[in-house]
């Protein structure tokens, strides 16, 4: 038996006794131990996150190299956040001299600000291509709820902020939106788009049943929480049926 048909079958084994994720979980900890790949070592964490589910006591640090705020290496991590914790407060209080934040900022607004005085793009740019493909697949999986929601001229005030630029964040309870933020994170915003289109399938009955733009947006701005997991894996489900899994690094 190979060494990947031996980790297959153990995997298969893990999951039917109630250990689902075990040999995910082993090798991401002989990952993070083997920081010597340079630039691979980054995209083997790429291609693990948008494969599987991290778990939840590795995924600061994981998120933290993916998004270039920790290196790979190990003996690095103490002084470059040290350097990172001076450069949050040196952005912070440039944008209070500035006046484009206030004490009565939302926190989560604070960030965003934060991020693009740093990527260079404040005031933020108004444009986001994200809606055109949530129609488009939101088409593609159910014509008709797309179109009565061009019918109540809902289309145009969809919450897309909610869920394009803040990805989530005040929609979906922390545990679920920590999946969602597992591929963003590793590089597929596409996803978002998905959970858009997921949650319009999860209530098309109760949004079938309003007839009025406002009516419509009011309801998906505050959708019940108890759905919210599964909503996430057949959102994660769609992802995989229309762009393709990614493939594990060797």
């Amino acid at each position: 038996m190979t060494e990947d048909s031996q980790r297959n079958f153990r995997s298969v084994y893990y999951e039917k006794v109630g250990f689902r994720g075990v040999e995910e979980k082993k090798s991401l900890e002989i990952l993070l131990k083997d920081d010597r790949l340079g630039e691979f070592y980054v995209e083997k964490l790429c291609t693990f996150s948008q494969r599987f589910p991290l778990p939840s006591m590795y995924r600061a640090l994981v998120w933290k190299v993916l998004l270039g705020i920790l290196p790979p290496h190990h003996e690095s991590h103490a002084q470059v956040m040290t350097y990172r914790k001076e450069q949050y407060s040196d952005v912070l209080h440039a944008l209070e001299v500035i006046r484009f934040i206030s004490d009565a900022t939302p926190q989560v607004e604070v960030y965003l600000h934060m991020h693009r005085l740093e990527s260079g793009k404040l005031p933020r740019s108004p444009s986001f291509p994200l809606p055109k493909a949530f129609e488009q697949y939101l088409n593609l999986e159910d014509s008709r709820l797309l179109s009565h929601l061009k019918t109540c001229s809902a289309v145009s005030r969809l919450p897309y902020d909610l869920w394009f630029k803040r990805c989530f964040a005040g929609c979906l309870p922390e545990s679920s939106l920590q999946r969602v933020w597992d591929k963003v994170v590793s590089g597929s915003c596409k996803i978002l788009v998905f959970v858009a289109v997921e949650i319009l399938l999860t209530f098309k009955i109760k949004v079938m049943a309003l007839n009025s733009a406002e009516k419509i947006t009011k309801f998906l701005e505050n959708i019940p929480q108890d759905s919210s997991d599964a909503i996430v894996s057949k959102a994660i489900d769609l992802w995989h049926k229309h762009c393709g899994t990614p493939v594990h690094s060797a």
